[in-house]
C-alpha cells in the first residue's frame, strides 16, 4: 500500500495531465486539439526549415559542438560575448547547410563522392579549405602534404580526441564547399548571353545622346482636388500584394535618460586628484602609489609614438615630448582628470614570434625537474620543435608543435612580458596559470623607441544623488504614461522631452538605435500590444528608457486596412502627376519650339549629353527619361513625359555610335549581374524552405 501511494504521489501530475488530454478530446475536435498539442511542443522550438522544427536541445548540442572547435582552434576554454555570437551563427549556418542548401543542391543532381573527398586531400588539387589552414603551411606559407600527412598520422595518438573532431570538421567544410562551387559553377554555365542579347548590351552602350529638354517638377504633396475611391485601393492592393512582403518587426519611440555626472560630481573628482597630486609628482614606486590612489593601475604596455593618441593626443605629446623628469600638469578630458609621468622608455620590438613547450602538472617539483632537464637538452642543441611535439600540453592542431605565432603587447599570453625584452635565439622559463612554459623568441620586429606612461586618474562618476536625480525623472515619465501610448505623449510635451523613433526592430535584437545590451527592449516590443508604453527600462546601469509600441510589423504580407494609409497617398501621388502630365501638355499645345514651351511653363531649357540606355542604373538621371531618350526620334520634340520626378518634354539633338564598348565589357557587365544573382541565392533558398528563426527567445 505504501509503495502503491509513492507511485501515486510521482505520477500524480502525469496521470492528471493524461485525463486532462482524454477529457479534452471529447469536448474539442481533433484538428484543434492536434494544433494545440503543436503550439505546445513547439514553445521550445528556436527555428523551422523546410517544416521540420529545430528543438532547443538539438540547437544547444551544435552550439555545444561549435564551441568546441572554437576552444580547439583558440587554445582556450573562455570566450567573449562576440565570440559566442559567432559560434550561435556558426550553429544556425550549419542547419541551413544541411536542411536547406545542401538538399536543394543534391537535388540538381550535384554530389560529392569518395574518390573525389581523397582527391581534395591527397590529389593534385588540394581543396582550399586545406590551402587555407595554417597548420598545414611550410616555410613558403603554402600548403605543405607532408605537414599534413603528420597531422593525419597524429590522430589516432591523441587520447583527447580534439585532433579527430576537428578533423570531421574540416572534412565537413571540405565537402560543402566542393558541393557550392560545383552548384555555383552550373548555374554559371546556365546564364547564357545568345548572340542577339550581346549586340544589343554592345548597341545600348555605344550609343549616346545628347539632349535638351525642359523639366516640370511634381509637387512633394498630392493635388488636394484629387480623389481616390476604396474600390481603386482596394484593386491596387490585390495587384501588388507581393511588392508590401515584409519581415517581422516593431516600431517603437522612446525617451532616453543618460546617468551622467552633475557639476557637483565633477567639481568632487578634481578635488580627489588634487589631493594626491603632489604626492605623485615625488613617488618613488608609481605601481604602488597608482595601485592606491588612481582609477586605474599601472599601465605595464609600451607605447610608440601615435598609439596613445587614442586615450588622448595631450597624454602622447608628453610621453614623446618630455623628459623623464617631468609631471604632466593635471587636465580634464571630458569626465576625466588625468596627470602623467615617464615611468620607463626602452627600444622594443612590435611583434615577436614565440615558441613554447608547456608543461602541466599537479605535481610541481616533477614539472620543474622536466623543465630544467628539457632546458638543459635545448642548451646542447635539441630541436625546439621535436620537444615540444613530445612533452608539451598545448596540442594546438592549426600551428607546428610549439610555435605560438607572433604576439603583440596586446595579443599575447598572460605573462609573457618578457618575450619582448630578450633576443631571438634566447630561451627562458616562465611561468603563468597555465603552467610551466620553456619560451623561446624566434624572430622580432625592428625595435622602436617606446614609453611606458604612469597616468594618474580620477573619473567623475555620478553620485548616488545624481542617479536618484535621473531615476526619479524617468519613473515620473512612466508614471504619468500609465502604459499607454497617449498619456506618454502627453506627458513628453508636458515635461519638455525629446522623442527618438526607432523602426523595424528585429526579434531578440540586442541593440536598439545605437544602444548596446538592449535586449530586454526589443523583448519587451514583442511581448507589448500596440500602443502600450513599457515600465522603466534599465540598460548598463546607466540608460534610463520608458518605451512607446507604435507599430507591430507580422511577418509576410499586411493585410489591406494596414496599409490602405500609404496605397491611398500613394494613388494620389500618381493622379496629381498624371493630371500634371495633361495640364503641360495643354500649356504646350500648338508650340514648336523648346523656348516657346519653356517660356510658357515658366521654365528654363537644360542640355545633357552622353545619355545611354545601357548605363541606365549608373546615371544621376530619372530613369524614365533615359528610357524615353533612348527610343525618341532624332530632332524631334517628344513629351509631355511622366517621370518618376518629373514631367518631361526634350529634343534628341544628336546621337554618337561608338565603340569604347566592347563584346568584353558585355560579358563582363553579365558577369556582375550574376555574381549579384548569386548574392540573393541564400535568401531565395531560405524563403522557399519557408525559413523561420525564433532563437532570439533564448539566445
Amino acid at each position: 500500500m505504501a509503495v502503491l501511494e509513492k507511485i501515486r504521489v510521482k505520477l500524480g501530475a502525469f496521470i492528471t495531465l493524461i485525463i486532462g488530454v482524454a477529457l479534452l478530446s471529447f469536448i474539442v475536435d481533433a484538428d484543434t486539439l492536434q494544433s494545440a498539442i503543436s503550439m505546445f511542443s513547439s514553445k521550445y522550438d528556436v527555428g523551422e526549415m523546410n517544416g521540420k522544427s529545430i528543438k532547443y536541445q538539438e540547437f544547444q548540442k551544435k552550439i555545444d559542438y561549435f564551441t568546441q572547435i572554437q576552444q580547439i582552434l583558440s587554445g582556450s576554454a573562455t570566450m567573449d560575448e562576440q565570440t559566442q555570437e559567432m559560434v550561435n551563427q556558426g550553429a544556425w549556418q550549419d542547419y541551413l547547410n544541411e536542411e536547406v542548401i545542401i538538399p536543394q543542391i543534391e537535388n540538381s543532381g550535384i554530389s560529392v563522392g569518395d574518390d573525389e573527398m581523397v582527391d581534395l586531400t591527397q590529389g593534385k588539387y588540394i581543396s582550399p579549405v586545406l590551402q587555407r589552414e595554417r597548420s598545414f603551411a611550410g616555410s613558403d606559407g603554402q600548403f605543405d602534404r607532408e605537414t599534413f600527412l603528420q597531422f593525419i598520422k597524429a590522430i589516432p595518438q591523441d587520447e583527447t580526441g580534439n585532433l579527430n573532431t576537428y578533423w570531421r570538421y574540416l572534412e565537413n567544410n571540405m565537402k560543402f564547399e566542393q558541393l557550392l562551387t560545383k552548384y555555383i559553377s552550373l548555374l554559371a554555365k546556365s546564364t547564357i548571353q545568345n548572340p542577339v542579347e550581346l549586340r544589343r548590351s554592345i548597341l545600348d552602350n555605344n550609343v549616346t545622346s545628347d539632349v535638351s529638354f525642359i523639366i516640370q517638377p511634381y509637387g512633394l504633396s498630392p493635388d488636394t482636388t484629387v480623389t481616390v475611391s476604396k474600390q481603386e485601393i482596394r484593386d491596387y492592393y490585390n495587384k501588388n500584394k507581393g511588392n508590401f512582403e515584409q519581415k517581422a518587426g516593431r516600431d517603437i519611440e522612446y525617451v532616453v535618460f543618460e546617468v551622467v555626472p552633475s557639476e557637483k560630481d565633477i567639481e568632487q573628482a578634481r578635488t580627489d586628484i588634487e589631493k594626491v597630486y603632489e604626492e605623485f609628482t615625488t613617488a618613488a614606486n608609481l605601481r604602488t602609489f597608482l595601485g592606491k590612489n588612481s582609477d586605474k593601475a599601472l599601465d605595464t604596455r609600451y607605447y610608440k609614438e601615435g598609439e596613445l593618441s587614442v586615450i588622448s593626443p595631450v597624454l602622447d605629446s608628453f610621453a614623446f615630448k618630455a623628459t623623464p623628469a617631468s609631471v604632466l600638469p593635471v587636465f580634464r578630458d571630458n569626465y576625466t582628470f588625468r596627470s602623467a609621468r615617464i615611468n620607463s622608455v626602452k627600444m622594443l620590438p612590435d611583434s615577436v614570434y614565440v615558441q613554447h613547450i608547456l608543461i602541466q602538472g599537479n605535481d610541481r617539483a616533477i614539472s620543474s625537474k622536466l623543465v630544467d632537464s628539457l632546458m638543459l637538452e635545448l642548451k646542447k642543441g635539441a630541436d625546439f620543435s621535436a620537444l615540444a611535439a613530445a612533452y608539451s600540453a598545448d596540442r594546438n592542431p592549426n600551428v607546428a608543435p610549439g610555435d605560438i605565432g607572433w604576439m603583440t603587447q596586446t595579443m599575447m599570453v598572460p605573462g609573457f612580458d618578457t618575450c619582448f625584452v630578450i633576443s631571438p635565439g634566447t630561451i627562458v622559463p616562465i611561468e603563468t596559470n597555465y603552467g610551466q612554459h620553456i619560451v623561446r623568441v624566434k624572430e622580432i620586429t625592428k625595435p622602436l623607441k617606446k614609453v611606458q606612461l604612469a597616468v594618474l586618474e580620477k573619473e567623475a562618476v555620478a553620485s548616488k544623488e545624481t542617479y536618484q536625480t535621473y531615476y526619479s525623472r524617468a519613473n515620473e515619465l512612466s508614471s504619468k504614461a500609465a502604459g499607454n501610448i497617449d498619456k506618454f505623449n502627453e506627458a513628453v510635451k508636458e515635461m519638455n522631452l525629446s522623442v527618438i523613433p526607432a523602426y523595424g526592430i528585429e526579434a531578440g535584437a540586442k541593440t536598439v538605435a545605437t544602444y548596446k545590451n538592449a535586449r530586454e527592449i526589443s523583448r519587451w516590443a514583442y511581448d507589448a500590444k500596440k500602443g502600450e508604453v513599457s515600465p522603466l527600462i534599465s540598460v548598463d546601469n546607466k540608460y534610463f528608457f520608458v518605451v512607446g509600441l507604435t507599430a507591430v510589423r507580422v511577418e509576410g504580407i499586411p493585410e489591406l486596412a494596414a496599409l490602405e494609409p500609404q496605397i491611398e497617398a500613394l494613388l494620389k501621388m500618381e493622379k496629381s502627376n498624371a493630371k500634371l502630365v495633361e495640364n503641360v501638355k495643354e500649356k504646350v499645345a500648338g508650340m514648336t519650339s523648346l523656348e516657346q514651351m519653356a517660356a510658357a511653363l515658366n521654365s528654363t531649357v537644360s542640355k545633357q549629353s552622353g545619355i545611354s540606355f545601357g548605363s541606365l542604373g549608373s546615371q544621376a538621371f530619372d530613369l524614365k527619361f533615359v528610357g524615353a531618350v533612348a527610343g525618341a526620334k532624332e530632332n524631334t520634340i517628344t513629351g509631355p513625359v511622366g517621370g518618376n520626378v518629373g514631367v518631361y518634354i526634350f529634343n534628341v539633338d544628336a546621337r554618337q555610335t561608338g565603340g569604347f564598348f566592347t563584346e568584353d565589357d558585355a560579358k563582363a557587365k553579365s558577369m556582375q549581374l550574376f555574381n549579384y544573382q548569386m548574392q540573393m541565392l541564400l535568401p531565395t533558398m531560405e524563403k522557399l524552405a519557408s525559413v523561420k528563426d525564433t532563437r532570439a527567445r533564448y539566445f
